[in-house]
């Protein structure tokens, strides 16, 4: 919005500073962490009054985990409401991608709020019924897989862009919908998996979300594609201003979800911030990257996976518990020191994922 303070300007004044992407990014970092200070509180509070007992325990969990019986849940409205606050406030209107960023963002949200509201309302952790969730994740996927192909390049739609190898494309024609829907459902459900811990999910999903705002940022610049040789995507760089408003809302979430949180973000959270790193991913067409950056999330799903496929055939557990988080907890690890250990790994993947800009 504030980008059309640029109208006012005569190309050497305070109001041209609103034309860069980077100072826009900047004032929506600032403007989500601010956000995430004022409202953080009194939202707790108010979800603490209207939840009672909060986020139901799984009565087969760590049992380290009864002792936070009654922490409220649905948490993610904070960072989403900071999020799509100050993306709206810094980003240009007109840009399609940002647009459906957001309704991806805004979509899951909304699964993963009637989610949290049925487990709170019922006090039992099953809510919405698991087919309804896929079946609207899909929808929303298929929209917005829909939604970016349309606005790519006509170079570039329905290609597969492969990291490291130089102007390599694979055309997937009819089958990039369908691995687009993947990406998006595979990554909000990942993050949803991994959302276990006190402060476990929401760090990594910043670092993955900062990285793919600079891949966003590169990809949207001519002159940086030239001289990475990776393929020009016109538009992506607003994605930055997303992103930078993702980690700003992030850090004033996690001052409250620190351990011992004082509230779970919930599935309101975690599906909203995962499908957006799909759909980011599907947008600049690095969606192979997003596996990498990603690749905590993808090893707690395969966690999933694999213990459900192995007990399904021999009756027999491959991990103490799923998804691979909560083995770690079984074998007596402390919770900090799973969290902090996994947000080191992701730091470590993130920087080998930004690394793919250059490395041809």
């Amino acid at each position: 919005m504030l980008y059309w303070l640029t109208a006012l300007s005569d190309g050497g004044d305070f109001f041209n500073l609103f034309r860069y992407i980077t100072f826009r990014a900047g004032g929506a970092f600032l403007t989500a962490l601010v956000f995430g200070f004022i409202f953080g509180k009194p939202l707790i509070n108010v979800l603490r009054k209207k939840q009672g007992k909060g986020q139901p325990i799984r009565d087969d969990g760590p049992e380290a985990h009864f002792s936070k019986a009654g922490t409220p849940t649905m948490g993610g409205l904070l960072i989403v409401g900071a999020l799509v606050t100050s993306t709206l406030i810094w980003a240009r209107w007109d840009n399609p991608y940002v647009w459906m960023v957001l309704f991806v963002t805004l979509a899951y949200a909304a699964i993963g709020f009637a989610d949290d509201y049925a487990k709170v309302s019922k006090q039992n952790t099953k809510g919405v019924p698991g087919k309804m969730r896929l079946a609207l994740g899909v929808l929303i996927a298929v929209l917005a897989a829909l939604w970016a192909t349309l606005h790519h390049p006509g170079d570039l739609q329905n290609q597969l862009a492969l990291p490291v190898f130089k102007d390599t494309l694979i055309n997937l024609g009819f089958f990039y919908i369908p691995f687009a829907i993947i990406v998006i459902v595979g990554a909000a459900n990942a993050v949803n998996l991994t959302d276990g811990l006190d402060g476990l999910a929401i760090m990594p999903a910043m670092i993955a979300a900062s990285t793919l705002g600079v891949i966003a940022y590169a990809v949207g610049r001519v002159d940086f594609t030239e001289y990475l040789d990776v393929h020009y995507v016109p538009g992506t760089g607003e994605i930055f201003i997303f992103t930078s408003a993702l980690f700003g809302a992030g850090l004033g979430f996690l001052w409250y979800n620190a351990p011992p949180a004082a509230v779970f973000m919930g599935d309101t959270g975690s599906l909203a911030l995962g499908g957006a790193l799909g759909a980011i991913a599907v947008a600049t067409k690095h969606e192979l990257v997003l596996a990498v950056v990603g690749g905590l999330f993808v090893v707690e799903a395969l966690s999933v996976i694999i213990q459900v496929l192995y007990f399904k055939r021999t009756g027999k557990r491959v991990f103490l518990m799923a998804p691979i988080h909560h083995h770690y907890e079984k074998k007596g690890w402390a919770e900090p020191t799973i969290v902090i250990r996994f947000w080191i790994i992701s730091l470590i993947l993130a920087m080998i994922g930004l690394a793919t800009l250059k490395v041809r």
